[in-house]
């Protein structure tokens, strides 16, 4: 199914939230809700979702939405003062009509350019200034493009630091039968273990049990492999040095109330991030943090994948 051109269209999601309809047009497709300035939905041309969301998730603010892509920000996980993951993803975003310019290399025409700004609530909580610009994009071979602009708008001359993750939910056929390439011997922050720090073994990482890492100065390009959908998941990023690998397994997943039992065998959080070196801004400086999704078709050859060709390919 293909539309004439690439269209966006504001309309109304669960319970009556706002959301954003992106339409690429080759058939390609993603939805954001301006609640939590959240992609929920991208799908590939032949209209299968590639983004988990639980069967359980709970579309009523103040509560985060469990999958898709949720923005953590000004803090990731509970490492802070703040509640975990911070505040962004419990927001109500507006679309930002007027936008500086943005240099981007890009030919998309289907796009949503989203703001967040400081309210007197957040700044009880973190009090500073600032100005949380989010462009969704949908490439014109279907690739999901999220590049985050965060500017310090402070007036009394003091600097914040923050962290940040795009806390992707990758949908996948069966945990078990996943493997993630891009990361092999790299340092880790084991957060099942205090935060300690390992070092990855040489192997792609594959899956048997709950995994919750940071890994440090990680590549630009990650991929996921999906054996059984003989489907790869390519991530690539920009300003954000750190990838979060998460998946609760079993146990952690009965305790988790928005996340159904077995969702944990369908789900993969690979996430973009600036977590282990927080980020500071002094008023009027900006940071940028760009993440592009792309799923591909797997190249199997005696049950491998060529990492060569997704990691080090185009």
């Amino acid at each position: 199914m293909s539309s004439e051109r690439p269209s966006v269209e504001l309309c109304k999601g669960i319970y009556g939230l706002d959301k954003v309809v992106l339409r690429e047009i080759r058939g390609t497709s993603a939805e954001v809700y301006l609640y939590g300035g959240q992609v929920t939905s991208w799908k590939n041309d032949h209209g299968e979702e590639l983004l988990f969301l639980s069967s359980k998730a709970v579309f009523k603010p103040p509560k985060a939405i469990r999958g898709g892509i949720p923005i953590c920000f000004p803090q990731f996980g509970s490492h802070g003062t703040l509640e975990q993951h911070g505040f962004a993803r419990n927001k109500l975003w507006s679309i930002d009509t007027d936008p500086p310019p943005f240099p981007t290399n890009s030919s998309s025409k289907a796009f949503i350019d989203l703001i967040l700004k400081s309210s007197d609530e957040d700044f009880k909580l973190w009090p500073h200034s600032y100005e949380f610009r989010l462009r969704v994009a949908l490439g014109p071979g279907g690739d999901l493009m999220l590049t985050s602009r965060i500017r310090n708008t402070n007036t009394d001359g003091k600097p914040f630091t923050f962290t940040f993750a795009y806390h992707t939910y990758f949908l996948v056929s069966d945990i078990s039968e996943v493997r993630v390439e891009g990361l092999e011997t790299l340092d880790y922050l084991d957060n099942l273990r205090e935060r300690e720090r390992f070092t990855e073994q040489g192997d792609a990482i594959t899956f048997e049990g709950e995994v919750d890492k940071v890994y440090v100065s990680t590549p630009t390009k990650i991929a996921i492999l999906d054996h059984e959908k003989k489907r790869t998941f390519v991530l690539r990023k920009d300003g954000l040095p750190d990838a979060v690998v998460w998946n609760p397994w079993d146990r952690k997943a009965k305790a988790i109330p928005d996340l159904g039992d077995d969702d944990y065998k369908h789900m993969l959080c690979v996430e973009a991030a600036a977590v282990e070196k927080p980020i500071t801004l002094k008023p009027g400086e900006e940071w940028r943090g760009r993440q592009e999704l792309s799923a591909v078709p797997s190249s199997y050859c005696s049950g491998q994948l060529d990492p060569q060709k997704v990691l080090h390919g185009s």
